[in-house]
């Protein structure tokens, strides 16, 4: 059974501009999330990784088309292209419309602007010629407008304003009916351009067993991320004029992405603001220890108190002088903009949703005589977590209890990965065991450049662990993400009484998927059948003073059903109790520096190699090797001493020839369900 299509690719690699890639995730996340994670990727992963049997829908926002060309035309397209007429979907945007397009014909005429060329994709048969209406000017708000459309999707969609600049017409597109091409919208307005009689300003192509939608306008630019005082009076009659419109622009958003397979939200989801963070400990006095180690690297301006990392600056606030003026105060631009290390950050405003996060001043909430209250922290239970904490330690009957013993916790925060991994002089004062959680990420990171809204329902954390480069020797840091991953498998497992039979596995090298409860695969001779993934670990590892510092990013589905399924799923199959967040962390927190701990001491020995592969799918696995010609190997284990993958080459009839190839796991990425284990770059 293959793994459901769950990711959305935007590309915003060679080409693309930052502003564009903003607005287009901005606007797929509110109306996509959380049945899709929307990720940025650039050109390599399209070329290089198997993202294709995972993805619901390519996306190319604008920019400059022959950004895209440079990067991608050969292999990038082909890949592309396959993926579409095996049933994919591609959104163009603008500079993505021109992308697609047999044919692009820019600013004809002109010496400095004009483009002129065929395109390798050809989604649309035709011509896509601009821009459609002059004045464009690269990098510049000069030429943008409020286009009016007129929708022709089948329902009754009246005309809109959408925010256009430089975008093109799909010349003669109703000649192109008998090829599968429909127009879904036309521009009202005359053009600046021959475009034939269509005026065709949105088309849909059905390629082979696929879709491509393109357009020359900005359906995904929502008003609210315009900025009205940044250009010229008249742009703000653009903005206003998008504004009045904007929810019949939503509507036809909706109905585009629905005509691509997609499951849209009924209402737009909201990108929450971010909130404090808390930091606690089971003994509050802990923290006011903590606080006294942070000496040095806490700037005081009068009575405030600041921590300037390398991304993140963070305002440290006590609850015993929490007050809102006070607050204010703090963080007013006036303080903000004095503070240095940084370029005046400010903390983030309602009506800015689209604003860099990183520059928003984190303020921070130090609980030096008590826990958090539930009116602090309603999402997460700190007397629940630490009262857990303390009652797996006394089981394990482990004399180390550095696991989560300080918590840093943020309902709302970009990354917990980025606020301990981004700013090294705050992590080198952190110590080993420290963590920080949230219910919700805004901005949260996997492998390479991926990114996405974690939403609420995930168990969400960062861990700090501090590995001597002596100690490498015999207990290689590169196990340390094998090792996490076989913790949260037992944490799950030994959550409770009747948890222990839940069928959850580890995908190499660092990946959890489950057997989805709607699946009927659970006695197939293909042991991946019916596996999706509910949960994946980042580690981020850095060299200083003798020792390596990690911090080890774990992300799972606990009650959120979407995109793949959840734990609560595969409790309420065998009729137990939904997971407790605070429990369940504190559980896989306890597994997790026991079986560290055991590594330290006896390195990759056998118990804990017969664990992890009496816990992992890949179990006399066949897969192809893409990076040896596309050879045929069976998965053997993964070697002791660097963790390796083992792969042992078949010839005739699978049997053995004999040679073994060791994978590194930062050099490879295997698509699961395919069998392939292709080399990243």
């Amino acid at each position: 059974m293959a793994g459901r299509r769950m990711n959305v690719l935007v590309y915003a690699g060679t080409g693309a501009t930052i502003e564009s890639v903003r607005h287009c995730t901005y606007s797929l996340r509110r109306l996509l999330t959380p049945n899709y994670a929307v990720i940025t990727v650039n050109g390599t992963v399209i070329v290089k990784e198997p993202w294709t049997a995972s993805c619901a829908l390519l996306v190319f926002p604008g920019g400059a088309d022959l950004g895209y060309c440079r990067n991608l035309n050969g292999e990038g397209n082909r890949r592309i292209k396959q993926y579409v007429r095996q049933g994919g979907s591609y959104l163009g945007f603008c500079a993505g419309g021109y992308y697609g397009s047999r044919r692009c014909e820019f600013e004809v005429g002109d010496k400095k602007m004009e483009v002129i060329g065929d395109r390798e994709l050809s989604f649309y048969p035709g011509i896509c010629r601009g821009s459609a209406f002059a004045g464009f000017v690269y990098s510049s708000e000069a030429g943008a407008r409020a286009a009016r459309l007129r929708a022709d999707t089948g329902r009754e969609l009246e005309d809109f304003c959408s925010y256009y600049n430089g975008g093109g017409a799909f010349v003669d597109a109703s000649r192109f009916q008998d090829d599968g091409v429909e127009v879904l919208a036309s521009y009202v307005e005359e053009l600046d351009v021959d475009s034939g009689k269509d005026k065709a300003a949105v088309v849909l192509c059905q390629v082979g067993e696929g879709y491509a939608l393109l357009t020359g306008p900005h359906p995904e630019f929502a008003p609210e991320n315009l900025k009205r005082n940044a250009h010229s009076p008249s742009y703000e009659n653009v903005v206003d004029s998008i504004s009045a419109d904007n929810r019949r622009r939503v509507d036809f958003l909706k109905v585009c992405l629905q005509k691509l397979g997609l499951q849209v939200n009924q209402e737009e989801a909201e990108i929450p603001s971010l909130s404090h963070l808390h930091l606690s400990a089971q003994r509050p006095s802990d923290v006011a220890e903590l606080l006294s180690e942070w000496g040095e690297i806490i700037v005081k301006r009068g009575d405030e108190e600041y921590i300037h990392g390398e991304n993140d600056s963070f305002y440290l606030e006590n609850p015993a002088r929490w007050s809102f003026s006070k607050l204010t105060e703090a963080l007013s631009s006036a303080v903000i903009s004095a503070l240095p290390h940084k370029s005046n950050p400010e903390p983030l405003k309602e009506d800015e949703d689209i604003l860099d996060y990183d520059k928003a001043v984190k303020r921070l909430v130090s609980h030096e005589s008590d826990l958090p209250s539930g009116k602090d922290t309603p999402c997460f239970n700190h007397r629940l977590y630490f009262a857990n904490l303390d009652q797996y330690y006394n089981t394990l009957k482990d004399p180390d209890r550095h696991f989560g013993k300080y918590l840093l916790y943020g309902e709302v925060v970009t990354s917990t990965n980025t606020l301990l991994e981004k700013n090294p002089s705050l992590l080198s004062h952190l110590p080993s065991g420290f963590t920080a959680s949230a219910t919700t990420q805004i901005a949260g990171r996997g492998r390479g450049s991926n990114s996405w809204v974690s939403p609420p329902g995930a168990l969400i954390f960062s861990t700090v662990i501090r590995h001597s480069l002596l100690l490498s020797q015999s207990a290689p840091v590169v196990f340390v993400q094998y090792l996490a991953a076989l913790a949260i498998v037992v944490g799950i497992r030994t959550y409770d009484s009747g948890y222990e039979d839940l069928p959850v596995r580890l995908k190499w090298p660092n990946d959890v998927y489950a057997l989805d409860p709607g699946a009927e695969a659970e006695h197939v001779a293909d042991q991946s059948a019916g596996y999706v993934k509910i949960g994946g670990i980042l580690v981020n590892s850095s060299y200083s003073g003798g020792d390596y510092t990690l911090v080890v990013g774990i992300g799972m589905n606990v009650a959120n059903l979407a995109p793949t399924t959840s734990l609560d799923a595969l409790a309420a199959k065998e009729q137990l109790a939904p997971f407790q967040i605070e429990k369940l962390l504190a559980r896989i927190l306890t597994c997790f520096e026991a079986i560290y701990n055991k590594f330290c001491r006896n390195g990759w020995d056998r118990s804990i190699e017969d664990e992890y592969y009496n816990n992992w799918l890949h179990t006399d696995q066949i897969v192809v090797l893409e990076t040896e010609g596309g050879a045929r190997a069976r998965i053997k284990g993964i070697t002791r001493d660097w963790g390796m993958l083992l792969a042992e080459e078949l010839g005739w009839q699978d049997r053995s020839t004999g040679k073994v190839w060791q994978l590194q796991s930062d050099s490879n990425s295997f698509d699961f369900f395919k069998g392939l284990v292709k080399r990243k770059v």
